[in-house]
């Protein structure tokens, strides 16, 4: 991290950050290998569209809202982006943001 500017020392204090919560390492590590944890959908493929909220919800028995927060704080790190589904929000991890983290931590080059 020496010599690395301000901009990326906080980006990557917000992933961090994200990933403090047990919660949301949990829905991490369900979305990068969503096949096991989840029925597939009738919209959106589990890994090209990413997984609906709403599995989301169902596997964490927490409510909609509770998990809606969750997935805002993933997506402000950079961990996940959302796209509408008919009525619906598929959420796929963005790797390239964790594979920046795991350099930080030296664990990835």
């Amino acid at each position: 991290m020496i010599g690395e500017s301000t901009e990326s020392v906080t980006a990557q204090a917000k992933v961090f950050a994200a990933l403090s919560s047990p919660v949301r390492l949990q829905i991490m590590l369900w979305l990068l290998d969503p096949r096991p944890h989840f029925a597939p959908q009738v919209d959106g493929d589990l890994v090209d569209d990413g997984v609906c909220v709403g599995r989301i919800v169902d596997k964490l028995d927490l409510s909609q809202p509770t998990v809606s927060a969750h997935m805002k704080k993933l997506s402000a790190a950079g961990l996940v982006r959302g796209k509408k589904i008919n009525n619906w929000i598929f959420y796929k991890p963005q790797r390239q943001v964790l594979q920046a983290a795991g350099v930080v931590l030296g664990t990835s080059k």
